[in-house]
């Protein structure tokens, strides 16, 4: 029998460092429980997880701690975002709900069913969101205990090409995205990002996508967590959609390493 899948990991660094490199969206793995409630066939639920996966963003984060002066911990999700996302708001404040994709999605990037009408999500939340939500928040509070304040800093890719379900893709689809909070994105903190991603030929503010992820407990209400999202356009390191890397990886990840030494630094 085969065991199921790690929900989630977090890797320690250095006990100095007060970066955390958050990847939530880089897992094709779903639990055979949670896939028998999927109604793809095994075809399209593979083109849907191509389309919907930050592939290879596990593999940036960490060659990116490993180049590191100060190694800055990692909170990876180990199982897809169509079990749950955990970077969903878990209620009405969601506003990806208006196209099926709250914190559990029932339908697919172009609108298709996901899962059956009338599927209960709380079971869903409750088995995997839940846990995941505790333990980044604990993961943050580490952080300020140890050095008194927290840097969140997502790691995700978007395709080159809008897909339906995009609530905000007319806008620019830069190389790198970089996503912002009023409360949570200090000026100096962007900057530091638009400078170490410089190189990949130019950078842009919250489009296509926009926002940070903080856990709610710190939510518009703890300035000593910052945060910021990066949003890597997916041809700059891979073959789209779902394809192998290219060496482009290798660049961006000295690219984030440079930014961590950076907030480390400050």
């Amino acid at each position: 029998m085969t065991a199921e899948p790690k929900p989630f990991q977090l890797l320690p660094g250095s006990a100095k460092s007060p970066v955390i490199l958050h990847v939530p969206h880089s897992s094709r793995r779903i639990p055979a429980p949670v896939r028998a409630g999927i109604a793809l066939d095994d075809r399209a639920l593979d083109e849907e997880l191509d389309h919907i996966t930050d592939a290879h963003t596990a593999e940036l984060a960490a060659a990116a701690a490993h180049g590191c002066a100060v190694t800055p911990w990692r909170f990876v999700n180990g199982l897809s975002r169509l079990v749950v996302d955990p970077e969903r708001f878990p209620d009405e404040r969601e506003e990806m709900l208006s196209a099926g994709m709250g914190a559990v999605y029932t339908r697919t990037t172009h609108g298709e069913p996901l899962r059956p009408p009338g599927t209960d999500p709380k079971p869903l939340i409750d088995r995997y969101f839940t846990p995941y939500a505790r333990a980044m928040t604990a993961a943050v509070a580490g952080r300020l205990a140890a050095t008194g304040r927290a840097v969140v800093v997502d790691v995700h890719s978007y395709p080159t090409a809008r897909l339906p379900y995009e609530l905000h893709g007319e806008g620019p689809r830069p190389p790198v995205c970089l996503g912002t909070d009023a409360f949570h994105t200090p000026p100096g903190l962007l900057a530091r990002a638009e400078e170490a991603f410089a190189g990949f030929g130019g950078t842009g503010t919250d489009s296509p996508f926009a926002g940070t992820y903080v856990p709610l407990e710190f939510y518009g209400a703890d300035r000593r967590v910052s945060a910021l999202m990066i949003e890597i356009r997916r041809d700059t390191y891979m073959r789209e959609p779902g394809g192998p890397p290219g060496p482009g990886l290798e660049s961006l990840a000295r690219a984030l390493a440079t930014l961590v030494d950076a907030l480390g630094d400050e």
